[in-house]
């Protein structure tokens, strides 16, 4: 119910008792001012009111006319009260008689537009201008015509069902409205019927629904049903309007179908050399039915015949697919002969057996023959020979055949690019390897060959293999130290300390891995100084087996080695080691083991670290000593040449310097015979040169190393026999210790011109040791400056 309709009833109510004859509608406003009036005039109380009838209009209606009368109880007919409305409508379509009260309509309306008008009206006092009843308020109703006809809505109507569904099952609901007033007369009252569809479907009249009336519906015979459905409005009377919609009603699929095969018998042919996993051929079950329900498996009955295929299903065709599944040889088997069945994948025993969804079918395949190579009887071949086997050796043999039925002989062959160094060898006729060349293992462990096997006769058809051959291990080499050791001995090495921990290797490769046994040579006497002692892990400790070795007494000592190895037979060697005597430093350094000892010792790395220091340290003594020189020359020079004037001819050892810049060369006399109280003072060009190579040096006089360096120099000078009674001026150059290049020093020994081998020239002083003979006055502390 609308709310037009809901307001209609509540005025019928109010409105129905002064429509029967009952008093009028007086509204609290009205009331009071006739109560003032009453109260005025005259001690009774009149009820007065409004007085009119419920209006209806009928819709559609063209014609002027009278639709009612508004009417005051005041009113005598004396045409002193006017009347006036207002409100929807008033003055264009509603107007009002303002003497009599009449209403008339002025157009047609239409309910579905507007259903009601609400208006109001006043009573006045033509003379007074003063209202004789307050404005009121009221309802002109439309009444409904049937004049509209019924609508489907929510159009097209499109439904499924599953076929075989049973009668009475719910297929849709359809819906038509219609505009006229459902409250009024049967104008909106609607009823369905079917026009087309019967007898598969019907519709219930007053709802609307469509349901089945047939119950064997197949889809497989028709799958789409249009039904036409038509509703009327009174009610399916006379003179009423209707209208129709159609609905499309599809049969969705249920399995009631099996599969079935369309022939009883399947021939396919397949040749022999064809691979695993070539399709054989394609078969084919029909089933009706469609998407899930057609869906099916296929399977080979025959296991013993059907081993060497297989089937599988096509997702997209439901296609059976042989695929041949083991290889085939047309010498052994021509022909299968298989049972192939297919059954639905989804089974509904509601419209079928279990044993209606499955059929059955035969498939015969044939075999054709094709010319093959020989087939060798392993692949690939895998063989061991021992490495100490001897030329001629059979290591085994290789087996092919012709497996067609001509069976033609088969001659044997080693591909030449597998065997370079033709270690082994193969009897062309019946496929024996031999041992053709010696065998090394630690050389070669494994042969990879290539056996060819070709038929004499016909195409000559080939076929290869693989042949690995494994070099089995012999004890055939001797065990040796791992590597070159370099053992020393501090002199105050205690009895029992471990001098070096040496280990062994060997070429060869047992099958328990190597085990090593140290041992010295068998002697009746006991070595005194060391011992060996087997560590039982392929390591040895040599121990000192006394105390206080020292250089004085012996430099070196040989120690002989025996290494034995497990292998059958048993191998040894025997290495002797030479143990340096070493004056170690406090954490058990050897640097005191000689110039030449010291550099093999040495890392590369320290070399190399050592080599740039000693490079760097040289240019900036250089640069200190070519000053220092300069200055030494000219105050000497200067000396020199006025003692030259003071004294007399005398033999002379001259030295003579050219310094770059300066003067030619130029002699200076370093001292006379005669004169040897006269000591030159070099205290102040020592001390600078000193003093900046020990600063710059890594090593200083207080290293070992450097000590026994002047010590031997030393030594050297004094037993020089040029030096007394001479004085001559030595120079020495210390780079440090492993330089393979040799002295980096300018200074170097030149023919002098005299036969005097103290004389020395020197074209580009450098940074120099210089060592004063004592005949100057040189002191300890000056053999470095």
């Amino acid at each position: 119910m609308d709310n037009c309709s809901l307001l209609h009833v509540l005025l019928m109510i109010f409105i129905m008792p002064g429509w029967l004859g009952g008093d009028p509608i007086i509204s609290r406003k009205q009331q009071e001012i006739r109560s003032s009036k009453a109260f005025r005039g005259s001690h009774l109380r009149v009820r007065r009111g409004w007085i009119w009838s419920q209006i209806f209009v009928e819709e559609e209606d063209p014609t002027p006319r009278k639709i009612g009368q508004l009417k005051s109880d005041y009113d005598t007919g004396d045409f002193t009260i006017k009347y006036i409305l207002s409100g929807e409508g008033a003055g264009d379509i509603f107007i009002i008689d303002e003497y009599t009260g009449d209403l008339h309509s002025l157009q047609s309306l239409d309910r579905e537009l507007k259903p009601f008008y609400i208006l109001q009206a006043q009573a006045i006092n033509r003379r007074s201008r003063q209202p004789v009843e307050p404005e009121s308020e009221f309802i002109i109703k439309v009444q409904d015509i049937n004049d509209n006809a019924p609508e489907f809505i929510n159009e097209p109507y499109i439904s499924s069902i599953p076929e075989m569904c049973p009668t009475g099952t719910t297929v849709i609901q359809v819906t038509a409205t219609d505009a006229d007033d459902p409250l009024f007369g049967n104008n909106a009252k609607l009823i369905y019927s079917i026009v087309l569809g019967e007898p598969y479907f019907s519709v219930e009249p007053k709802t609307g629904i469509i349901v089945t009336s047939w119950s064997d519906m197949d889809r497989e015979a028709r799958e789409v049903y249009l039904v036409v459905v038509q509703v009327k409005d009174m009610l399916g009377l006379n003179g009423g309007y209707s209208a129709t919609t159609t609905v499309t009603i599809s049969l969705m699929d249920v399995n009631d179908n099996g599969p079935t095969f369309q022939h009883n018998l399947y021939t396919f042919a397949i040749s022999e050399s064809a691979p695993v996993g070539t399709t054989v051929g394609r078969i084919m079950a029909d089933d009706s039915d469609v998407g899930l329900n057609a869906k099916m498996n296929y399977s080979l009955e025959d296991l013993e015949e059907s081993s060497t295929f297989t089937i599988q299903t096509d997702p997209d065709t439901q296609e059976g697919i042989v695929i041949l599944d083991q290889p085939l040889d047309f010498e052994s088997k021509r022909r299968f002969v298989i049972a192939v069945e297919a059954i639905n994948e989804n089974i509904d025993t509601r419209f079928l057996s279990a044993y209606e969804f499955q059929d059955r079918t035969t498939l015969k395949i044939t075999v054709t023959n094709v010319d093959e190579p020989p087939i060798f009887s392993e692949t690939p071949y895998n063989w061991k020979v021992l490495e100490s086997a001897q030329i001629g050796t059979q290591v085994g043999t290789i087996y092919a055949r012709d497996t067609d039925t001509t069976n033609n002989p088969v001659r044997y062959s080693i591909s030449k690019s597998s065997d370079t160094q033709q270690i082994f060898r193969i009897d062309p006729s019946n496929g024996t390897v031999y041992v053709a060349n010696r065998l090394d293992r630690e050389t070669a462990a494994w042969y990879n060959l290539t056996v060819n096997a070709r038929e004499i006769r016909d195409d000559q058809l080939s076929s290869s293999v693989s042949l690995l051959i494994s070099v089995l291990d012999v004890n055939d080499n001797v065990p040796t130290l791992s590597q070159d050791y370099q053992p020393y001995v501090c002199e105050d090495t205690q009895a029992g300390e471990l001098i070096e921990l040496i280990s062994a290797t060997d070429a060869d490769d047992p099958v328990d891995g190597h085990h090593f046994y140290f041992s010295m040579i068998p002697d009746k006497h006991i070595n005194p100084n060391f011992t060996i002692r087997d560590n039982q892990d392929n390591t040895a400790s040599i121990l000192a087996r006394r105390s206080t070795f020292t250089q004085h007494d012996r430099t070196h000592y040989y120690l002989p080695v025996v290494i034995r190895d497990s292998g059958s037979p048993s191998l040894s060697s025997t290495t002797t080691l030479t143990i340096r005597v070493c004056v170690c430093q406090p954490t058990g350094h050897c640097p005191s083991a000689g110039v030449e000892a010291q550099a093999l010792a040495l890392d590369l790395h320290m070399q190399i670290l050592l080599g740039l220091s000693v490079g760097l340290i040289t240019l900036a003594v250089l640069s200190m000593l070519i000053l220092a020189v300069r200055k030494y020359k000219t105050l000497r020079l200067e000396k020199m040449a006025t003692q030259e004037l003071e004294t007399e001819e005398f033999s002379e050892k001259i030295l003579s310097f050219t310094v770059p810049e300066t003067q030619p060369s130029q002699t200076v006399s370093l001292r006379h015979p005669h004169r040897r109280e006269h000591k030159l003072c070099r205290e102040q060009v020592t001390t600078s040169i000193r003093m900046s190579l020990r600063h710059s040096h890594l090593i200083g006089p207080e290293d070992g190393v450097f000590q026994q360096f002047i010590m031997d120099r030393l030594a050297e000078a004094d037993e020089d026999p040029c030096v007394p009674p001479f004085d001559c001026l030595h120079t020495y150059a210390f780079e440090g210790t492993g330089s393979v290049s040799g002295s980096l020093s300018s200074l170097g020994s030149l023919e002098s011109e005299t036969s005097d081998p103290c004389v020395s020239q020197t074209r580009d002083p450098g940074p120099q040791l210089l060592r004063l003979s004592p005949w100057l006055g040189a002191t300890d502390d000056d053999t470095l400056f």
